[in-house]
């Protein structure tokens, strides 16, 4: 097997005897330059997997020299070796296309960890497109543009900055990243920020040590050492407060996290990915995110369209996610009639895809003769309406929501009992499993006769049943 080669570049001969060194010692062929003009010889002369680079060269900015690279060596992961604290060079690098940076004085352990990340980088085949499950469904300009983008950033260390509206499929598009890219045997790790309490979140973030406050009865990993060596996907960053802000931007510089009550600190190698349906620039103009940390996560801007912007992909959406229902009730696919069709199709979509699926898969349980038909899709009810709350409250014997003053943003508060779930998703479907065991304990579990008692179908309610894990009881 031939030995992966990797280009030096540095003017300090101790730098370059140390990384060559270190390299030598993981099995790796080095090639050392002085300058920039000696580095783009070598460049000509030979194939390499890795190219690492200071910024601060006789003949010119480590930069150029990243630049030359992406337009002659678009496959050849770069590198760079930045000053002690010279954040804002390191990003300037990766938005020029660098695959990651390392600070002065050199950790070896975060060297060869960049080391071997980079050269499996560089071993990733081409794609021409992503796998169809589980990735990007479409063939719109706009998903075309977004799956090119997905495959070019994949091979990078960048930070990634995801924006686009509720339910448009930001995270579908960092697990895939994560799953195209050199950590796609590592862990990849979602995390929705506003969901976290406050006082809860650092040891979340960074994990805590035993007794280091009340009921740490043991030491807990943080989700930073969860990722190791994968990827870290913050959804909703703009939620975070700024006391948490300050602290995930010291664990991003620093790529090291101190446990709450732990003394030392710890190395860390995960890639940030992070997203949020708000606007960041209107987030720190108004103060509630820090503009250093925004400047951070911000290296490269992905834009996801919404459906609405894209709807000759719906054909292909539905067909797909049909599908998918369809193998999880283990049935046939339906059929979609013209009309239902052309019903999506003038559709606003104002939850975009992850609204489409909550669509057909109602479609799905009430339609009869295995074709869904414009009725089916119910979508003169798809906004949900305070209504809607106030008859399930009332099946269930509870208050129903209030109104809250704040009506122009369509808050609600909801039953107290709401408060203890950690979406209205969840606490819906647990009001949903308490009225279908009612109806069943009281026709002794025939499964026909209470579907009769709630006025669905037999097929609804076996739907039902099983997305609520009941079906086997």
């Amino acid at each position: 097997m031939t030995k992966k080669r990797v280009l030096v570049i540095d003017d300090e001969p101790d730098i370059r005897e140390l990384v060559e060194i270190t390299l030598g010692r993981m099995q790796l062929d080095t090639d050392c330059a002085e300058s920039i003009s000696r580095a783009k010889q070598l460049l000509q002369q030979h194939a390499y997997d890795l190219c690492l680079t200071d910024m601060h060269l006789p003949d010119g900015n480590g930069l150029q020299l990243v630049e030359f690279i992406q337009q002659s060596f678009p496959r050849l992961p770069v590198a760079v070796i930045t000053a002690h604290g010279s954040i804002d060079t390191a990003i300037d690098s990766m938005k020029a296309g660098a695959f990651d940076f390392i600070s002065k004085p050199v950790d070896l352990n975060v060297l060869r960890k960049l080391v071997n990340t980079a050269i499996q980088s560089s071993q990733l085949p081409t794609n021409e497109k992503l796998p169809t499950d589980g990735f990007i469904i479409g063939q719109s300009k706009a998903i075309q543009e977004l799956t090119r983008s997905i495959q070019k950033l994949a091979r990078s260390q960048a930070p990634i900055y995801i924006s686009g509206e509720s339910g448009s499929g930001k995270e579908l598009v960092a697990r895939s990243i994560h799953e195209l890219g050199p950590r796609a045997t590592k862990p990849f790790i979602a995390v929705n920020c506003g969901a976290i309490p406050r006082e809860l979140m650092e040891s979340e973030f960074f994990g805590h040590k035993k007794g280091s406050f009340t009921g740490a009865h043991q030491d807990k990993l943080g989700l930073f050492q969860a990722a190791e060596g994968g990827t870290l996907f913050f959804d909703e960053v703009a939620d975070l407060p700024l006391d948490m802000q300050v602290k995930l931007l010291r664990a991003i510089q620093e790529k090291s996290v101190r446990p709450v009550g732990a003394s030392e600190e710890i190395i860390t190698d995960v890639r940030v990915l992070c997203a949020t349906h708000k606007s960041l620039d209107t987030e720190v103009k108004e103060g509630r995110f820090r503009q250093d940390l925004f400047y951070r996560l911000n290296v490269i801007q992905l834009s996801v369209a919404p459906l609405r912007q894209r709807r000759e992909d719906i054909p292909l959406l539905t067909t797909y996610l049909l599908e998918k229902i369809a193998r999880e009730m283990q049935l046939p696919p339906p059929k979609l009639s013209s009309n239902a069709l052309q019903t999506l199709h003038n559709y606003h979509f104002p939850g975009n895809v992850r609204e489409l699926e909550n669509i057909l898969e109602r479609a799905f349980t009430l339609c009869e003769n295995d074709e869904i038909d414009s009725g089916d899709l119910q979508l003169q009810a798809d906004s949900i309406s305070y209504v809607a709350y106030e008859k399930i409250d009332a099946n269930t014997n509870r208050n129903s929501p209030q109104v809250s003053a704040d009506n122009r943003n369509n808050r609600i508060d909801y039953p107290a009992r709401c408060a203890e779930y950690s979406s209205l998703d969840d606490y819906l479907l647990d009001v949903e499993k308490e009225i279908l065991c009612d109806a069943l304990e009281k026709v002794r579990w025939n499964k026909t006769l209470a579907a009769k008692k709630l006025g669905i179908t037999f097929r609804s309610l076996r739907y039902r049943l099983q997305k609520l894990g009941l079906d086997d009881e």
